[in-house]
């Protein structure tokens, strides 16, 4: 098993929604058991996962856990400041039905996509697309480039399309733009992803000036935003998810 699958496999089991169902279990478990110790530690595991289930749902939470993920946006003048446009890839829909079959980008990418081609008309900056292939199929950048440039218009001067997550899109990356004496650069890519992006970049040997994009609070207006919902849920893992990776990344920081 290589290091990749490995490191997938570790978040899957340590993340919701897998997590909590283990703690669950683990708690009817121990409950199962005859000894009344076992039992009352059973009790509070079970509802440990129930509770954390139900408080990932909530919108609240959700934007509790996002923050200090992201900077603001950049300021016009700030974003003349940068020679390059780096956009990362977020994922890719593999055979897509309704498109004759063929890949085409996942909804977080097209987010970034669209956002990245947006700041290409305000600074006319060249834009590179990073995203390699983990699953197989058609490498994330390649469709990027191809929905960059049969739907905006638009070329993607460097495509990186080795990187099978965010180290390595910074890694690769830097070599390609330091060809071209390229040192600055807006980073687009989600809120929730951008703090550990901006680093790994500025790790790679990169000025970077963050461009996030997506929601930065949308469940704080009317009651019924406030409910539970899989989509708080859904950004409650990736918020999770980024603080597990930016807790990695410092341990092996430290470790060197």
């Amino acid at each position: 098993m290589d290091g990749f699958v490995l490191k997938k496999l570790i978040s899957a089991i340590i993340l919701p929604p897998v997590g909590p169902l283990l703690l669950l279990a683990l708690g009817l478990w121990q409950i199962g058991r005859r000894r009344p110790r076992p039992r009352l530690i059973g009790w509070w595991l079970a509802w440990g996962g129930v509770l954390s289930l139900f408080a990932l749902s909530l919108p609240g939470v959700a934007v509790w856990l996002s923050g200090g993920l992201s900077p603001p946006s950049p300021t016009r003048e700030e974003a003349r400041r940068a020679q390059a446009i780096v956009v990362l890839g977020g994922g890719v829909r593999r055979r897509a039905e309704e498109f004759g079959g063929t890949d085409v980008l996942g909804e977080s990418t097209l987010v970034r996509l669209r956002y990245g081609a947006y700041l290409h008309r305000q600074t006319g900056l060249p834009i590179l697309v990073s995203g390699g292939a983990p699953e197989g199929g058609d490498a994330e950048a390649q469709v990027m480039a191809r929905t960059l440039r049969d739907d905006y218009g638009l070329s993607a001067r460097w495509i990186e399309d080795q990187s099978l997550d965010t180290r390595g899109n910074a890694e690769r990356s830097a070599v390609l733009l330091a060809e071209s004496g390229i040192a600055r650069v807006l980073l687009v890519s989600e809120r929730y992803h951008m703090r550990r992006a901006s680093a790994e970049f500025e790790r790679a040997g990169l000025t970077v000036i963050a461009a996030p994009t997506g929601a930065a609070s949308d469940e704080t207006g009317a009651f019924i935003t406030r409910l539970p919902s899989a989509h708080a849920f859904h950004r409650s893992e990736q918020a999770l998810k980024e603080w597990l990776g930016i807790a990695v990344m410092r341990l092996a920081q430290g470790a060197r």
